[in-house]
Order: structure tokens, then C-alpha cells, then sequence
């Protein structure tokens, strides 16, 4: 498979080009797929990130895509790309009309509604063999204004807390931090005692912006409300930075505000970290390659905050059709195919993708909590009430152009650095923070 780099085109250049008007878009009630093959084959073009679990890429790239093309009378061509490069490739397919038949984001592309199609006869042809997707499907791929779904989510990952069994055993928390306070007084306890830093990030990529929404969350602030109101400056976010700030200064090095999206995997992985909020991409890749760290490196649900238990998923899989693609019902079958054998993609994933479509996978809970590859083998049981403690981007609220807008350019770990180093008051950031926000927001009224 093709591993071509992206062209340097940003999304928020892309953005300021096109303008902010997100159009309505209308959508057909009937999903007619062809029903003969073609005499001539056809082609399907998918790009997508490059899986930090190996066996999802090998089992997609070499099993199902092959599989379904092979059924289906198409050349499936599949090319991958880091997830650094995923913003610059859609905006320069965009600026060029001519790419990809699908587009993969890690995160809601609300942004680019205007270039794709409505997505909703897949969600409905899905929904007939297996019911409505979650929430946090709906609320990271639908405009509610325009009624028009921008994307389609096959699947979420859950972002958990990774820590060192062995370290916080000898400060008094065995079972590694319940809350986000104890956190910071186990992690500043280790720091002080044993040198190694707490591993939550303060730079411009995807771990930290879903860990700093997971505090400002936790502790009752938000970016928006539920309707789509600004809301970022708020005692709440100010309480929010502040804690933050001390996490910082008691537990953590300055290399976190230079970290790109795999330094904190590394970091816990070598044994310097004693705590990371990431995927269990983490975990899996101790188990492969240093099966002692694997025993110590255990996980924890969502931390608890002053006011709720509450984390962003760690990727939102969201799919997204062109409307210049030029096997668009290709596509649209291929999404289809991908639910139905969501089963295999799950496993394949070693339980990193979990279904937009829960019926899907109807024995996850009794997978997860009986791993031979785990140790303990119900290391993964932690995540069987995910949904209870996982949101969108966007929370309350919908995941939309202006949230992704927001997102993409780093509003929410910039206040947090800032803070953080000291470069401004607490009260300050939010303050400024939220007037960026404001002006974004404006912008695609």
C-alpha cells in the first residue's frame, strides 16, 4: 500500500479561503446500491491514517478490501498516511476537486460539509440490520441546523488513563488515580520520590487537545453550550487551567509542551512516564514488545473532576464522501460491507475500535474481559462502561465547523500552555481564549 505524504495545505487555510457559510443540503430517502456487476472494473480509492495497532492495517489492507473487492468487481487501492498529514491532504483534495472516493478523519471534518455528500442513506441502510448508531456517532457527523450528516463514524477508541502499577503502588494508590486530584497528588509524590514525570501533554496535537478537554470538562467548563453559545470563559475553565498549571509545575518536565501525538506512548513505554491519558495503543505495544513493562502499565477509567467523570474519545473514526468523488456508491456500499463485518475490524483492532453500531460486536464485553494478551487477561474489562464516561468534541453540544475550526487550530491546549508557563493569569487566558472562539464562531454563522 501507497504511503504518500500530504500536500502542505492547512485546513484553517482551506477554511479562510472558502468562507464560513455551511450550506443545507438535501438527501434522498431511498439507498438504490447497483444491483448487476459491471462489465468493466471499477475503482474505490481510500485514504486513511496509518493504525497504531499493525494487524487493523494488515487485516484491512490484506483481508476485507481484497475480499470486497474481489466481490464487488473493484480495485480496491488503499493508501495510508500519518495522522500529521491527514488535514493537509483533505484540504489540498478539496482545492484540487480530485482525490480519494473516501477520506478518513481522526476527528469530525464539520468543516468540509460543503464538499461532501449527505451521509445519511448509509447511517439508514445501517440502522435496518443493526438499529440506531450511539450518540457520540450522531453528534460528531450531523449538522442539526442543516440537517445533513457530513461524515460517516464506523468506530470510536477510548481514551483511558495508562499508569505504572508499580510506581503509584509506593505512594499509596495501587490501583493507580480515581480523580483528577489524585492525580496530581500521586504524580507530584512519584516526581518527588522516584523522578518520573506524569505524562499529560501541553503542545499542539491530538493527545493533548482531547486531555485538556477531558480537565476542562471534569471540572464543568466547556467550549460551547448545548446550543452552540461560546461559553470558554467561565469560572469553571479558570478552575480548570489552574489545576492544570499546578499538574504542571508539581509533576511534569517541560519537553510535554513540544510533544507530538506518539511522545507520550514512548515516554511510558521506555518507563520514564507514570501516568498517560492515550489509547490502549499504549498497552498492546507493551504487550508486543516488553511484556515486564506490560504487567506494571494498567488502566483506569475516565479521571473524576470536581463536577463530573468525563473524556473525549481519543479518535473519532469519521468517513467522509467527496461530492467530486467518482465511485461514490462504491463507497457508500463499502461503509455498508465495513458494519456488517464490524466484528472482525474490532478484533483485528485488538479492541481499539469499538462500534458506532454496538449490535455489531454482541459479545464485546465478554472479549475485553478475557484477553489472553493482557495481564491480567481483564486488563481491558475497565472499558466495558465507556459510553457512560466518553463524549464528542463539542460537548455539550454538536461537533460543528466552528468546534472543528476550534479544535484544528489548538485553541484549547494553547490557553492551557499558556497558563501553564506562566505567560498568563489563569483569568487572562480564558478571557482571550474565548474571544478567538468568538471570532471563529462568527465566522460560520
Amino acid at each position: 500500500m501507497s504511503k504518500r505524504s500530504g500536500e502542505k495545505v492547512t485546513r484553517r487555510k482551506f477554511v479562510k479561503v472558502t468562507g464560513g457559510a455551511v450550506a443545507a443540503a438535501g438527501f434522498t430517502s431511498a439507498f438504490l446500491f447497483p444491483a448487476r456487476a459491471l462489465a468493466q472494473q471499477k475503482t474505490l480509492k481510500i485514504v486513511q491514517w496509518s493504525h497504531f495497532v499493525p494487524g487493523y492495517d494488515k487485516w484491512f489492507d490484506g483481508v476485507f478490501t481484497k475480499e470486497w473487492g474481489a466481490k464487488h468487481n473493484t480495485n480496491v487501492i488503499v493508501d495510508h498516511i500519518a495522522i500529521g498529514e491527514i488535514n493537509a491532504r483533505a484540504a489540498a483534495e478539496v482545492a484540487a476537486k480530485k482525490g480519494h472516493d473516501l477520506f478518513m478523519f481522526l476527528s469530525p471534518p464539520a468543516a468540509y460539509e460543503k464538499q461532501v455528500i449527505d451521509h445519511r442513506e448509509i447511517y439508514e441502510e445501517v440502522k435496518k440490520k443493526h438499529g440506531s448508531p450511539i450518540d457520540l456517532a450522531v453528534k460528531s457527523t450531523y449538522n442539526p441546523k442543516t440537517k445533513k450528516f457530513f461524515a460517516f463514524s464506523d468506530s470510536y477508541v477510548p481514551d483511558p488513563g495508562n499508569y505504572r502499577a508499580d510506581l503509584w503502588s509506593q505512594v499509596g494508590y495501587p490501583h493507580g488515580p480515581d480523580t483528577w486530584h489524585e492525580l496530581l497528588d500521586g504524580a507530584t509524590k512519584i516526581k518527588a520520590k522516584l523522578g518520573n514525570p506524569c505524562g499529560i501533554g501541553l503542545s499542539q496535537e491530538l493527545d493533548t487537545n482531547m486531555a485538556m478537554r477531558a480537565i476542562l470538562w471534569s471540572f464543568g467548563g466547556s467550549e460551547q453550550d448545548a446550543h452552540g453559545n461560546p461559553t470558554l470563559n467561565s469560572k469553571h475553565t479558570i478552575e480548570a487551567v489552574k489545576f492544570m498549571r499546578d499538574l504542571y509545575k508539581q509533576a511534569e518536565t517541560a519537553e510535554v509542551f513540544s510533544w507530538d501525538p506518539s511522545s507520550n506512548n514512548r515516554g511510558i513505554l521506555s518507563g520514564k512516564l507514570s501516568y498517560v491519558a492515550n489509547a490502549i495503543s499504549v498497552t498492546r505495544a507493551a504487550e508486543k514488545d516488553n511484556p515486564e513493562m506490560s504487567k506494571q502499565i494498567q488502566l483506569r477509567p475516565a479521571l473524576k473532576g470536581p463536577v463530573r467523570r468525563i473524556a473525549a474519545e481519543h479518535v473519532m473514526d469519521c468517513y467522509a464522501i467527496w461530492d467530486f468523488a467518482e465511485n461514490k456508491e462504491g463507497a457508500k456500499q463499502f461503509l455498508v460491507d465495513l458494519i456488517n463485518d464490524f466484528e472482525s475490524a474490532f478484533k483485528n483492532s485488538e479492541f481499539y475500535n469499538f462500534p458506532c453500531f454496538p449490535p455489531t460486536v454482541p459479545n464485546l464485553k465478554e472479549l475485553i474481559g478475557n484477553d489472553p494478551k493482557a495481564s491480567p487477561p481483564d486488563k481491558y474489562k475497565v472499558l466495558g462502561n465507556v459510553l457512560e464516561w466518553a463524549t464528542n468534541i463539542g460537548y455539550p453540544g454538536y461537533a460543528t465547523a466552528a468546534i472543528d475550526e476550534v479544535f484544528n487550530t489548538f485553541v484549547i491546549p494553547t490557553l492551557f500552555a499558556k497558563v501553564a508557563r506562566g505567560d498568563v493569569s489563569p483569568e487572562d487566558g480564558a478571557r482571550t481564549a474565548e474571544q478567538e472562539l468568538k471570532r471563529i464562531f462568527d465566522k460560520w454563522k
